[in-house]
């Protein structure tokens, strides 16, 4: 594959960009807090060939866990910051790399700017020789880029990603990629395209968030990656499958198949994929409130065969971070809390329901769904 001349970045002891291979990635599952747990994890997607491991990281008990994680391995590690920015001060000294999303950067201290928390976040990293990467998500777009952008998501998204790379740059720091993630692996393509058109030297992470369960969380990443890559788009990726944790290593696995398939020429054919039932649903990782929410994922697909060629998309997400936003532009959503199940159909809320009721519930509303579109 010709790749694009992106620039190097350097992410600990791996480097992506300037024509290295490309790295893929992978991101735990167990919670943090459990070590034990956790360091396996990390030895399992390090042995599978993970060139970067992602940890959620989400208040001090976490970060305290992350100090202990950290002295037991030397993966590469990433750490994912949510809604609260300034947990980047307590993870940096045991990170590689951290990942903000821009689109969480208004939930706290809303006095200041986004210019003045991302000039924060640029002096952590510099102090600990940490890397970033700017990870903007379809469900979670900046509400000044949707406001600015009203009715065009992936106008804001694009737009949105170019304003922090540009914040970086008057900052002085170019120790950062990019990634720009959809559940529609068309919506991917476009704007990781229109992204490298613009600006082809910024190293792109590749992702369709939310891709779901093998094998079709598998087929929509590859539906992605293989036109971007073939275009000499993507210095690191992921993919991301709704999986139990003793087979998070499948991730990498698929990873590297589709890498060695692109580079090959060998592409995927699969003649009305996407046309019918659409399940989405996010990897398991750290935030999983529930473990249950894995089975449920594996349910609802079960669950909505009879209905496979009606063109539906239901959601099952498993936190809080991505559930209430990421499920608004499904048909029906459901987002797993800790004992609970939020049903939602679009943006509107039906109710909350226990894990096994949920099920039922969900196939009287897609029933109705069906119904009203005879």
């Amino acid at each position: 594959m010709e790749r694009k001349p992106t620039r190097a970045v350097r992410i600990g002891k791996v480097q992506v960009g300037a024509g290295a291979p490309i790295v893929v990635q992978s991101m735990c599952a167990t919670k943090t807090t459990d070590i034990d747990a956790t360091v396996a994890q990390v030895h399992q997607l390090d042995k599978a060939g993970a060139g970067v491991v992602r940890i959620a990281v989400d208040n001090p008990k976490e970060a305290a866990a992350l100090k202990e994680i950290r002295a037991q391995t030397t993966a590469t590690l990433s750490v994912d910051l949510q809604e609260n920015y300034k947990m980047a001060e307590l993870v940096a000294p045991y990170v590689d790399k951290i990942r903000y999303n821009p689109g969480h950067l208004h939930h706290i201290e809303k006095s200041k700017t986004i210019q003045q928390k991302v000039a924060w976040i640029v002096d952590i990293a510099r102090v600990h020789d940490v890397a970033l990467r700017i990870g903007v998500n379809c469900g979670s777009v900046a509400p000044a880029f949707l406001d600015k952008y009203p009715g065009d998501q992936m106008e804001a998204l694009i737009q949105s990603t170019l304003y922090h790379c540009q914040l970086m740059e008057d900052l002085g720091y170019d120790r950062f990629v990019v990634s720009m993630k959809d559940s529609d692996p068309d919506k991917v393509i476009e704007a990781n395209a229109r992204f490298a058109k613009v600006r082809p030297d910024v190293p792109i992470h590749l992702g369709v968030t939310e891709a779901g369960l093998p094998p079709d969380g598998i087929i929509k990443s590859r539906l992605a990656f293989e036109k971007l890559l073939a275009d000499g788009i993507g210095d690191t990726l992921r993919v991301s499958l709704t999986l139990p944790n003793d087979k998070k290593h499948e991730e990498v696995t698929a990873g590297f198949q589709i890498i060695e398939d692109v580079e090959a020429g060998r592409f995927v054919s699969v003649p009305n994929f996407g046309k019918g039932m659409n399940i989405i649903s996010c990897p398991s990782c750290s935030r999983v409130e529930n473990e249950k929410f894995v089975e449920l994922a594996q349910q609802v697909k079960e669950m909505t065969t009879y209905a496979k060629d009606h063109k539906i998309t239901i959601a099952v997400m498993g936190c809080r971070v991505n559930g209430p936003g990421e499920t608004d532009d499904a048909d029906l959503g459901l987002w797993c809390g800790p004992t609970t199940v939020n049903l939602k159909k679009k943006s509107v809320k039906v109710g909350n329901f226990g894990y096994d009721v949920v099920l039922g519930r969900l196939r009287k509303e897609l029933d109705a769904l069906i119904a009203e579109r005879a």
